[in-house]
């Protein structure tokens, strides 16, 4: 049997994306709400593989935008488990902005998001 330090090493994830032109705005920066998908994408796969079940999100607790991310940038997504509850998980997830020619990393984006197991009639189980 794996311990709890364990099973949350294992459960991060890691994605590194670049930034496209559908996915900026006028300014030419990275849209919030494409930010918040992408988020969203590592939540559910961090809290899939913690828990082993089928995840859905329930809350997403304050998101800090603190670097624009422009068009054309290298970002990774790191997603880790902070807090385990009986049925629900809160998931870290940050938005680093990487430097391509340096290879050194800015956090530019950070929040949590809380997921909760569920089974296959929509009900929370235990994790």
């Amino acid at each position: 049997m794996t311990s709890l330090t364990e099973r949350i090493e294992h459960a991060r994830t890691r994605i590194t994306k670049l930034v496209f032109p559908q996915d900026t705005n006028p300014l030419g920066t990275l849209y919030g709400g494409t930010a918040l998908q992408w988020m969203d994408e590592v939540a559910f796969l961090t809290a899939t593989r913690f828990s082993r079940r089928q995840v859905v999100t329930v809350s997403m607790d304050r998101v800090d935008f603190k670097v624009p991310i422009p068009q054309g940038a290298i970002v990774e997504l790191v997603g880790d488990v902070v807090k385990v509850g009986r049925t629900s998980m809160t998931i870290q997830v940050r938005i680093l902005l990487e430097d391509a020619m340096i290879g050194t990393q800015e956090l530019a984006i950070e929040g949590h998001l809380v997921m909760v197991a569920v089974d296959q009639d929509m009900k929370p189980v235990a994790i």
